[in-house]
């Protein structure tokens, strides 16, 4: 990555406002650069150093590689983005406000200029060593399904850590796909990550159509619906999780068009009702009639009903009619994980699940009674009778 000179400014911790910027060459690999953290309100400065070790990801976008920290030895991701300078990196401000165990964390950034004098926002994230999509290659490869016990714990934590961004931060990440879903293959946490295409939608605002990757694309964006909602999210974690069921992507469409003809296959031509629901302003209609595919028969004779039930209920033409993230984590396909003997195959804990906060803040009784087992309340407020006793 850049070495060269440090600037003596002080580079961003994940709160503060203005980023340094570290002078430096081009290249990625075997590169160090120091950056210095702190500073402000009587902190301590501090520098950082950290050598670039090899590109996990790259795009239209930039570059995310590994690095190691060289004080620490804590491996980091990095994640190197083209920095317009008219314009506030919305992928920066929007990681500030994630904080969940489900959701990828930002540690620090810092700008970095080019040779050709461009300059490059850098996010300084948490290194989760593989992604969903690599979980999947390594299970079709071996022509083997992903065990149930995974797909539960991995789509759950999905739509926690979407509930999360929905509910208390109000942000679409708008590219939900395996890509985009680390897991740690210990522990089997799962983080969402890539914030460059996520959004606060405001409700009478318009926003892009052309967003998401296109087998995860919602029925509506199709559409060319600019009014959307946090249920396009929902769409596609539906689609993640018929996908960890098939071991196959199940809407494979090559162009837009063919993926609305993949959609039609399975959940039949909508009705001028549900097209007005995806898009009012939508007025062709030239769609051959066709009925929708039963869903048990998409899946092999195995699958466990509460499996296909709860992909039913996320894939709706109609979004209003799709499940909310928080609701599809009280779905009673996820009952094994609020099992009180619930353990990973090899015997170890679970990650942690059931520690919800503001995302339940106005959800009924009746759902936050599902989505919290009862031996997890019993040992919470054996816990806070504990403290409580303390400070008696």
């Amino acid at each position: 990555m850049e070495g060269g000179p440090r600037l003596s400014d002080t580079a961003d911790s994940a709160a503060s406002q203005q980023p340094s910027v570290i002078m430096g060459n081009d290249n990625l690999s075997g590169h160090i650069i120091s950056t210095t953290i702190g500073g402000k309100n009587g902190e301590p400065k501090q520098t950082i150093s950290y050598m670039a070790e090899r590109i996990v990801g790259s795009g239209s976008f930039g570059v995310v590689f590994q690095a190691k920290c060289l004080e620490t030895g804590e491996t980091v991701a990095i994640k190197k983005v083209l920095q317009d300078r008219r314009y506030k990196n919305r992928e920066l401000q929007l990681m500030r406000l994630m904080n969940h165990s489900n959701v990828i964390s930002l540690k620090h950034c810092f700008y970095s200029t080019t040779t050709r004098d461009e300059i490059y926002l850098n996010l300084v994230m948490e290194f989760v060593p593989e992604s969903l999509s690599g979980v999947l290659k390594h299970y079709t490869s071996s022509n083997q399904r992903i065990p149930l016990i995974f797909v539960k714990l991995y789509a759950y934590q999905i739509f926690r850590g979407l509930a999360f961004m929905h509910n208390v931060v109000g942000v679409c990440h708008r590219d939900v796909k395996p890509q985009n879903i680390l897991v740690d293959p210990l522990t089997h946490q799962v983080k969402i990550c890539d914030f460059g295409s996520a959004k606060v939608l405001v409700k009478g605002e318009p926003n892009i159509s052309y967003i998401c990757s296109r087998y995860y694309r919602a029925p509506e964006l199709i559409f060319g619906a600019e009014e959307y909602t946090t249920a396009i999210d929902v769409w596609s974690a539906g689609c993640v999780l018929a996908e960890l069921l098939l071991g196959n992507p199940l809407f494979p469409g090559d162009s837009a068009v063919d993926q609305l003809v993949q959609i039609i296959r399975v959940l039949g031509t909508p009705t001028r009702e549900e097209i007005k629901c995806m898009n009012p302003n939508y007025t062709e209609f030239k769609f051959p009639q066709i009925k929708a595919h039963p869903w048990h028969k998409i899946f092999h004779k195995r699958m466990p009903p509460e499996a296909i039930d709860l992909t039913s209920r996320l894939l709706q033409y109609s979004p209003n009619f799709r499940y909310s993230a928080l609701e599809a984590c009280a779905h009673p396909f996820f009952d094994e994980l609020r099992e009180p003997k619930a353990r990973l195959p090899n015997g170890r804990p679970l990650p942690p699940l059931f520690n919800f906060k503001q995302e339940i803040a106005g959800a009924s009784p009746e759902l936050v009674n599902r989505l919290i087992p009862e031996h997890v309340r019993r040992q919470s407020s054996l816990n806070f009778m504990q403290i409580d006793g303390a400070f008696k």
